[in-house]
């Protein structure tokens, strides 16, 4: 995994010349951070139905709002707790694994922008893709408040789920 907000005191940037941005982004990415690796342990403990969302949902605002494309199995816009775990059902009926192969992250005050490698294998079908997500997120008071994820090719991930 690529970390570049490990070393970004050795690389001063304009948040270094402001204490409370600084903050807020060692912040956003001390939650993200944790937030991914609840997911994968979510994930791999079987996500819906076999594992509990509880360990996720300090992360997120009572009212986060997720982004998903239109395109994709589990597209829409997800809101809330409540609408997370739906998303994450949704995710689990078009994914039998999901994981998180690297990241960078690329924090720019209370957003943090990630880019992420992702190996995935369709449920149904066994085939497995390789794929980039980039995400913008927003975190406010330690929690992520709003997400938009962009696949690189909807219309590939979109295909395979439908062959399942």
């Amino acid at each position: 995994m690529v970390d570049c907000a490990s070393d970004h005191r050795q690389h001063p940037t304009v948040a270094d010349t402001h204490d409370d941005r600084v903050t807020t982004t060692t912040d956003a990415l001390t939650v993200l951070k944790g937030m991914y690796a609840a997911e994968q342990q979510y994930l791999d403990a079987g996500g819906p139905g076999s594992a509990s969302f509880a360990p996720l949902a300090p992360f997120f605002a009572p009212d986060v709002v997720l982004h998903q494309a239109a395109g994709l199995p589990f597209g829409g816009t997800w809101r809330g707790h409540d609408g997370m775990e739906r998303f994450f059902v949704a995710m689990s009926a078009a994914w039998e694994s999901f994981t998180m192969l690297e990241q960078e992250f690329h924090p720019a005050g209370d957003v943090v922008v990630v880019r992420t490698q992702v190996r995935a294998t369709v449920r149904g079908s066994g085939r497995e893709l390789e794929f980039p997500i980039l995400q913008s997120v927003r975190v406010v008071d330690g929690r992520i408040t709003e997400v938009w994820p962009f696949y690189w090719d909807t219309a590939e991930i979109a295909a395979a789920a439908a062959t399942a």
